[in-house]
């Protein structure tokens, strides 16, 4: 199946961002720490959560495989979400702890200034996680994976906490240490929100949250479809990066059974073009006005 082709290919980018992760984060804390920059050990800290993050969609990028089986009529497309889930309660504890750390620095500082080399190391990670920002977006939207997308998202949300890493750093080498402190608490604050976000869509997915707007435009396409009268009844749920679709229209009764099976189909198709990754599941009613006019 095309989907599971797509997750394996979903896979690359999840290792590329955890191989980032991996070498930033050693980068920053180390220098962090020898050059005395609160903001850097938490940008570090940040890129370390994105490390377990990162794991998180692997797995469940790799459960998500798993074909269809007895306990599982519809495959285990939603072990992608769950890991979802599970990143954002790791990134809201380190988040969390980052806070911490950087008020007790805040109301209890310590007059250092950080090195300049802080700051070329924050600036020159910007740099390399907007690359990857833009790789992961492009291999999402070539996949359509919503997974990957939102590591991509991440990924954008490290370079733009980099950046004010390293104006943080600089501020604080010209004269202003307590800025150092201050950015901490920011990318603190933007690790919580990242934690949020992702927390708030997995929610919304495992308790069959639907998009009113892609509602709005598939009932649009079915309305369209030649033979379909009314519609009397949309409904959609995500499952994983699979778009479940339960719908019912009336058609002219006195249509047979063939005739009415060429609208289901036509209906299954006019929605696969726009979204390729969804099973569509259409219940035929006779029209009732129709019915009485008889």
């Amino acid at each position: 199946m095309e989907l599971y082709t797509h997750l394996r290919e979903g896979e690359k980018g999840a290792w590329i961002s955890i191989g980032t992760y991996l070498i930033l984060s050693a980068i920053k804390l180390t220098i962090g720490y020898i050059g005395t920059s609160e903001a850097l050990k938490a940008d570090g800290l940040n890129n370390s959560t994105d490390i377990a993050a990162s794991i998180a969609v692997l797995i469940g990028l790799r459960i998500s495989q798993k074909p269809p089986d007895q306990n599982h009529h519809y495959g285990h497309l939603r072990a992608e979400t769950v890991a979802s889930l599970v990143a954002s309660f790791i990134m809201a504890a380190v988040g969390l702890q980052v806070l911490i750390n950087a008020g007790k620095n805040l109301f209890n500082p310590v007059h250092e200034t950080p090195s300049l080399l802080t700051a070329f190391v924050a600036a020159g990670s910007a740099i390399v996680m907007y690359v990857v920002y833009l790789y992961n977006l492009r291999l999402a939207n070539r996949i359509n994976s919503s997974a990957v997308r939102a590591a991509a998202y991440d990924n954008r949300s490290d370079a733009l906490v980099s950046i004010g890493t390293t104006i943080g750093i600089l501020a604080a080498i010209f004269g202003l240490p307590i800025l150092d402190s201050i950015t901490a608490i920011l990318v603190g604050l933007l690790i919580m929100k990242t934690a949020y976000n992702i927390f708030n869509e997995a929610v919304h997915t495992l308790t069959d949250g639907f998009n009113e707007d892609e509602v709005e435009t598939l009932s649009v396409l079915v309305r369209k479809v030649q033979g379909v009268i009314h519609l009397e009844d949309f409904k959609g749920r995500m499952h994983g990066n699979l778009m479940l679709v339960d719908l019912t229209v009336t058609v002219d009764p006195s249509l047979n059974v063939v005739e009415s099976h060429r609208i289901t189909e036509e209906i299954e198709k006019k929605i696969h073009l726009v979204k390729p990754f969804c099973m569509v599941l259409v219940h035929i009613e006779p029209h009732i006005e129709s019915v009485k006019q008889t």
